[in-house]
């Protein structure tokens, strides 16, 4: 139950973050060059994971609270351990997200 309003409340949190607001300039009809996009970073990728999971079916299965991010080059390797792999190896599944455009995918773990 705990785990289920946290990942409600995260969800909450990232649809409240994600809403625009339009300058000045843009009213006005100035067209303005959006800045360079940084790289994201570990949070960012964790955050972007939580998203990808709340659209799948089996979401309750994955614990993101207990992920690990790791730094591949171009992309973060972020590993969530899943409550129906408990007894077995590997416990966790594991995702890929590209640092430039954020995007997540998954992957076999190795």
């Amino acid at each position: 139950m705990l785990h289920r309003l946290a990942s409600l409340l995260c969800a909450a949190l990232l649809l409240a973050s994600c809403q625009q607001t339009r300058s000045a300039a843009d009213a006005s009809g100035q067209t303005t060059s959006p800045p360079p996009a940084a790289a994201l970073t570990a949070a960012d990728a964790r955050t972007a994971v939580g998203r990808y999971l709340q659209s799948q079916p089996n979401a309750d299965l994955y614990v993101l609270d207990s992920a690990r991010v790791n730094d591949n080059d171009a992309s973060w390797q972020v590993l969530v351990p899943r409550t129906d792999w408990a007894q077995r190896m590997p416990n966790r599944a594991r995702f890929e997200v590209d640092k430039a455009t954020g995007t997540v995918s998954s992957a076999p773990v190795k």
